[in-house]
């Protein structure tokens, strides 16, 4: 019998659980092998070895049906590149069947512009169905230095910013457009490769749902995908409304907005009113005179990020999440940046805020928090040439220690909140690609906050460079505002730099394309993390391991 036909049935009628879960989880199974796809087909190590790349699959409304492991900073940027470009080309009938759009203006879809959006539409028996859509880092669209500027004081710095620009119309690749891309980034056949994988990927989910609506039928799959979102979000708002009605406030700063630049406050109140939950930004910092700034689209999508942190953490996001969640922000600041504004480095503020949702809800939701965390991706990039004049680019974030939690010490050496499935290179491919050897690497011993249940440690890895012309750029944060200890836990180490190009050792944070001369040494130290609950508390076969592990060297309380 004929599968479709025989669960075909009008869109309105409730479906069984086991079929919404069946298609519940291929939305998901399509988005991870969208990704995979992805990471299989990229160029740069940046996208197939630090996975900084998200992907996702959205209905025709450019709803999201299903996101794959990846950034979780990106819950929500994808599906605003869809609603931009679909108000830009005059409404969803105006797509055809091969069309591929990209975009990357900080102003419009949030980050920085390295992140370029790419996705395509999808059509089942000539009508529109759907999207799949991807996000991920190019390691060179032509900004003022290589890869990536830490000074830029303005977007036109960063390299080229596009709106919703077509690559392909109808299947007819724009050769004019591609070629543009390409001929203005110092990494041409990367911009191609990388361009190439991610449409490849949209491609994967292009055929993965024609699938699952030959299988299921129209009416069913929408059906399905309608009953999954209500499904999310009655959770979350059952979930909101357990957490006490109130006002909840929380404020920090980081250290500055870039190399020579001063501090950056971040305010956050929090308002709960039975089912609805409100971030509110006001009294937060100007948009800075440096890259340390973001659109509002990027602020909504790392709020998103901090509600999914603390409610229904366990359940994908679908577009029925967040419906019950709004964000306040105030135009021209470091969360709404309007042009000229340079957003370079779009994270830090973003992941003090996710850091102080969490601190603010502590004493609402006690049992459901992790102490602070050095919210910030810790980058490091070593460019230049090798000694037979070949550019290369080495571009990573670093790993942080992770906050205590109330039965569970934290975490060593992960990624940020906003990194999700980012990793750092290996050493392998570090010394295999670059004119770089990686001297040392491990856990900072020392660095996580004391508690009765430990911050997690930050890491430590040194670098030797071996080349006569390399440059290193550094953005490092929260050396000022560590990671705060929960409940009497104390706070974790903060981060730190020492560079020694042979005239001693120099403690740098912040720098854009500093020469280093061959031979040159580089060990950076990412933060810990918070210690949870009184110090005094900690289980004596817990310090005994931690000093046989070498996390620290000795006990932190007599």
């Amino acid at each position: 019998m004929n599968l479709s036909m025989e669960v075909m049935r009008p869109a309105s009628a409730r479906l069984d659980p086991v079929t919404v879960e069946v298609i519940r989880n291929a939305f998901d199974s399509i988005a991870a092998q969208m990704n995979n796809s992805l990471a299989r087909s990229a160029y740069t190590p940046i996208i197939y070895e630090m996975k900084d790349c998200s992907v996702g699959l959205f209905n025709a409304d450019g709803e999201l049906l299903g996101q794959s492991s990846g950034l979780p900073i990106f819950l929500g940027a994808l599906d605003v590149a869809i609603d931009v470009t679909t108000e830009h080309i005059g409404g969803a009938e105006n797509y055809r069947e091969g069309d591929v759009f990209a975009i990357n203006d900080s102003y419009l879809v949030g980050s920085h512009l390295n992140d370029i959006s790419i996705f395509s539409p999808i059509f089942y028996e000539g009508r529109l169905v759907g999207f799949g859509a991807t996000k991920a880092h190019w390691l060179d669209i032509g900004a003022k230095d290589a890869g990536q500027a830490m000074d830029s004081t303005s977007i036109y710095q960063e390299g080229y910013r596009l709106g919703p620009t077509y690559l392909y119309r109808a299947g007819v690749a724009d050769h004019q457009m591609i070629d543009f891309l390409m001929r203005n980034s110092r990494l041409p056949r990367s911009v191609w490769g990388d361009m190439h994988a991610q449409i490849a990927a949209c491609h994967t989910g292009e055929r993965m749902l024609k699938r699952l609506y030959e299988r299921f039928g129209s009416a069913t799959v929408e059906g399905a995908a309608k009953q999954v979102f209500d499904q999310c979000e009655r959770l979350d708002r059952e979930a909101v409304a357990a957490i006490p009605d109130g006002i909840y406030r929380a404020e920090g700063a980081l250290d500055s907005w870039g190399p020579a630049g001063g501090p950056v406050p971040v305010k956050l109140t929090v308002t709960v009113s039975g089912d609805q939950i409100v971030l509110d930004l006001t009294g937060s910092s100007p948009q800075t005179p440096g890259s340390m700034n973001c659109g509002r689209a990027q602020t909504v999508s790392a709020a998103r990020l901090a509600y999914k942190l603390l409610v229904n953490p366990e359940i994908p996001a679908t577009a029925g999440t967040f419906r019950n969640v709004s964000v306040v922000t105030t135009p021209r600041t470091v969360f709404d940046a309007r042009e000229p504004a340079a957003c370079q480095f779009y994270y830090p503020h973003l992941g003090m805020m996710v850091d102080l949702f969490v601190k603010a809800l502590a004493s609402a939701l006690p049992h459901a928090v992790n102490a602070g965390q050095p919210a910030d991706a810790m980058n490091i990039l070593f460019a230049g040439y090798d000694d037979n004049g070949i550019q290369f680019f080495c571009s990573e974030a670093t790993g942080v220690g992770w906050g205590g939690l109330d039965d569970l010490d934290g975490v060593n050496g992960r990624m940020n909140y906003g990194g999700g499935d980012l990793k750092n290179y290996p050493v392998e491919v570090i010394e295999s690609r670059y004119p770089l050897r990686v001297t040392g690497y491990g856990l900072q011993q020392n660095s996580g906050g004391a508690g009765e249940y430990r911050g997690g440690l930050g890491i430590w890895r040194s670098y030797e460079t071996l080349s006569e012309q390399t440059t290193v750029s550094l953005w490092f944060e929260r050396s000022k505002q560590p990671a705060w200890g929960l409940f009497g836990g104390e706070d974790g180490a903060p981060t730190d730099v020492v560079i020694d190009r042979g005239g001693g050792e120099e403690h740098i944070l912040k720098v854009n394309a500093l020469p280093l001369p061959k031979g040159s040494q580089v060990r950076i130290q990412t933060g810990g993390g918070g210690g949870y609950g009184d110090p005094g508390k900690r289980n004596p076969e817990a310090l005994k391991e931690d000093l046989l592990n070498g996390y620290v060297t000795e006990s932190p309380v007599p």
